[in-house]
Parts: C-alpha cells; sequence; structure tokens
C-alpha cells in the first residue's frame, strides 16, 4: 500500500468550508451590484506575468514578498501581488479597444508572501474598482462614494473613512528640503500605526535630522476639524497648493451629499505603495480599529506610464474581502449558518424516485434551490443530513400525497408542519417566485 500524503495545507493559504464561501460569494454579490450600479464593468487579468511587469510598481518590500519562478519555458514570471499593477498593464496592452473615462471593477485573488496576521494572509481576495482616463475632483469623489455605498449595502456600523493627499505631502517634504528621501520617509510614516510615534521619530531623525523628523512628525500628527488639518498641513507647506485645492473641492462635494462626517483628513496616511501620487485613503470601522482597513487606496497618475506613453490617470480603491470578512464575523453581521439549497425533498419509496426529481423540477421553475436526497436511508438520518446543511424546508412524498398529488410541507426551523397540500399552496409556504 502506497504511503498515504498528509492532506496538510501551506502557512497563509486555507481552505473554505461551505458556510464560508457562500458568505463569501453573497459578499462579492452585493459588492458586484454597488459597482455596476455606478457604471463599472468587470474585468480579469492573469494570475501570472512576467516579472518585470510586476517588479519595482509597489515597493521594496511588496517586491521582496512577490512569489517568483521560472516556468517550463524559462522565462522569469511572478504572480501578481495585487490588481492595481495588471490593470495598468491591462490598459496599455487594450487601449485601442477601450474607451475613457474607463470604469472597471475585479475581484479575484492575488498573492503577497508575507508574515500572517488575523484577516491577513499569504493568498487573499481584493475586491478593486478604478477610473482610469481622468484627473478630476469628481473621479476622486466618486470613488469615495463607492467605498462608502459598498461598506454601507453590506450592513457594517460606523465606518470612517481616513483620507490624504500625497501631492500635499511631497509639496511639504520639499518645503523642507528633504524630498530626495520621500520615498523611504514615505514607508517610515506609514509604519505609524504598527510601530508607534517614538520608533517613526527615531526612524525620520536617522534618515535626516532632529529639527526635520520633528516638523514631520507635527506633520503627520495635525488634528482638528477637516479644515483645520486643511489648513495647517498648507501652512507647513509654504501655502495652497494643488493638492490641497483638490481635498477642498472634494470636501465641498461631500458637503453636498451630505456624508461628511463619515470622512476624516488625516495626514498620516500615506499608504505605502510607490505608485501613490494624490489623493490616498482608508477605511476604519470604528469598533475594531485594530483590525486595520478593510477599504483602502488612491490616485495613481503614473503607473500606466510605464507601460505606454498615452496618458492614463487613474485612480481607484480595493476592499480587502478577507479581512473584511473577519471583521463581519467579529460584529456578528455576517452569519456562518447558511444554505444555498432552501428545500430538500425526502427520498422515501423507490417506486417515486422519478417524481421526486419532478417536483424538484417544478419548485426550482417556481425560484426555490430544491435538491432531493440521493438514496433511500432513515428519515432520521436524511433530516440530519438537511440540519447539518442549514436547509430550512423538507417535501415529504409518500403513497398517500402521491396518491391525491399532494405534497407534505415542514418548516426544520419552526418544526411546523403543513400536511397534504398541494404543490402551489406549498410553493408560497416556502416562499417561491419572490426573487
Amino acid at each position: 500500500m502506497p504511503n498515504l500524503v498528509q492532506p496538510k495545507v501551506l502557512k497563509g493559504f486555507r481552505d473554505f468550508l461551505p458556510e464560508t464561501e457562500i458568505s463569501r460569494k453573497e459578499i462579492q454579490t452585493t459588492l458586484e451590484n454597488t459597482f455596476k450600479s455606478f457604471g463599472m464593468v468587470p474585468i480579469d487579468t492573469p494570475i501570472l506575468e512576467y516579472t518585470e511587469v510586476l517588479l519595482g510598481k509597489g515597493s521594496g518590500e511588496t517586491d521582496k514578498q512577490i512569489y517568483r519562478f521560472q516556468d517550463h519555458g524559462k522565462r522569469d514570471v511572478a504572480m501578481r501581488f495585487d490588481l492595481t499593477v495588471p490593470f495598468a498593464r491591462f490598459m496599455a496592452a487594450n487601449l485601442n479597444n477601450l474607451y475613457l473615462p474607463f470604469k472597471r471593477y475585479h475581484i479575484s485573488k492575488v498573492w503577497r508572501g508575507e508574515n500572517t496576521q488575523r484577516g491577513r494572509y499569504r493568498e487573499f481576495t481584493q475586491c478593486d474598482f478604478d477610473i482610469v482616463g481622468v484627473d478630476s475632483p469628481e473621479a476622486d469623489f466618486e470613488i469615495l462614494s463607492i467605498m462608502y455605498e459598498s461598506l454601507t449595502a453590506l450592513g457594517i456600523p460606523d465606518i470612517h473613512i481616513h483620507i490624504s493627499h500625497r501631492g500635499i505631502f511631497n509639496a511639504f517634504l520639499e518645503y523642507l528640503g528633504v524630498k530626495e528621501n520621500s520615498a523611504e520617509i514615505l514607508r517610515i510614516v506609514d509604519k505609524l500605526a504598527k510601530i508607534g510615534e517614538e520608533k517613526v521619530l527615531e526612524q525620520l531623525e536617522e534618515l535626516t535630522n532632529k529639527e526635520k523628523a520633528s516638523k514631520i512628525l507635527e506633520y503627520i500628527s495635525a488634528d482638528g476639524s477637516f479644515d483645520e488639518i486643511l489648513s495647517k498641513l498648507e501652512e507647513l507647506s509654504g501655502g495652497p497648493t494643488e493638492g490641497s485645492k483638490r481635498l477642498g473641492t472634494i470636501r465641498k462635494m461631500m458637503l453636498n451629499c451630505g456624508i461628511e462626517d463619515l470622512f476624516i483628513l488625516n495626514p498620516s496616511i500615506t499608504r505605502g505603495l510607490d505608485y501613490y501620487t494624490g489623493i490616498v485613503y482608508e477605511t476604519f470601522l470604528d469598533e475594531l480599529p485594530a483590525i486595520g482597513s478593510v477599504c483602502s487606496g488612491g490616485r495613481y497618475n503614473n503607473l500606466a506610464s510605464i507601460y505606454s506613453k498615452t496618458e492614463m490617470p487613474g485612480v481607484g480603491s480595493s476592499i480587502g474581502l478577507d479581512r473584511l470578512m473577519a471583521a463581519l464575523e467579529e460584529l456578528g453581521v455576517s452569519s456562518s449558518k447558511k444554505s444555498l439549497t432552501k428545500v430538500l425533498i425526502m427520498n422515501m419509496d423507490d417506486s417515486l424516485k422519478g417524481h421526486y426529481f419532478n417536483i424538484a423540477a417544478k419548485l426550482r421553475k417556481a425560484g426555490i434551490n430544491t435538491e432531493v436526497f440521493l438514496e433511500q436511508k432513515k428519515m432520521k438520518n436524511q433530516f440530519t443530513f438537511a440540519e447539518r446543511k442549514n436547509i430550512p424546508f423538507a417535501i415529504i412524498i409518500g403513497e398517500d400525497e402521491y396518491k391525491e398529488n399532494k405534497v407534505s410541507v415542514k418548516n426544520l426551523e419552526t418544526r411546523e408542519n403543513f400536511n397534504m397540500t398541494n404543490i402551489e399552496d406549498a410553493i408560497k409556504i416556502i416562499g417561491g417566485n419572490k426573487e
């Protein structure tokens, strides 16, 4: 007998049992419906890209996390680490077949060889939505609106979207005379929530000097109302900038739509990836701040220029599905006990097999997901199956029901019985023709 292979899964990777996958699919459907309501269309890109397409587009730390190898054709290839960089390559390759502005959404898996933690894995699903081909406050605000509408549609209570602007920060660094170190400063600042002010200040002092490090800390720690913080950032940057004017315009749109209280101007939000050039944002749940951002992104005006001479400014955001699900489960917003099947037809009589499948077909035609138990077993075993699969209704058809062209319905959640009813009434009891 051959040695059995241990059925183990790599660290940072997971199997998904039906209950979890049902919840994942429902969330994805809700998000897709929200994206489509704003005129967004779906796309897909390959899991594997030439490594040169991916390297150097995120950050030095991200490059270290890429799954990279040589394929059978001796080509240097890598698995995508996000959906934004492949999207930039996609736009450059397919520009002649597209229209601008182009609004897309993409829900798929990505891979990063990073340390695992709660809601963070090496294989995970991102839900991206972007607008490419226009650099305007309207496009920036529409992405923020989609973020708000998406999380609201999922029934998530008490969310706040923290926003900032890379352009203002870059102007501040230039005014401070440390623009040449901007990439490294951004990465240090991006660690503020993880390592705290003291460590950030220490790392900034090593990179610049004590006085300039204190100024940078003053910038990222500015507090007050949205307008007060914006004025403070302009003051520290030597006056108004294009970025501060853009944020001011977006602020007016928030006020016009009555959603201004959802947004917090937080200058410590910089996003660690190198390709961001304008507005950036992260979304935190008030009840679970420690779980981190569940929806983040920003404007990236130069990313596609790596692949094409045509200017394609873009702005977008990404919802981390795995982290979001971990948060929803902790908040009790989502239920793990769900079933796609609404009715189980009990297999009671060998001579009625064909009739069972005929009734099942009628129920499906009425919009009711139905399955027939596929072998004759004791009723107790069949009810146990329905309970384990969380099926809410059972239909029982014995000799008496068959002779009268009736069915008996049992509500497995309330234990209520509806005996000897016709199929039309059974459909009403179960709740068909509603979808």
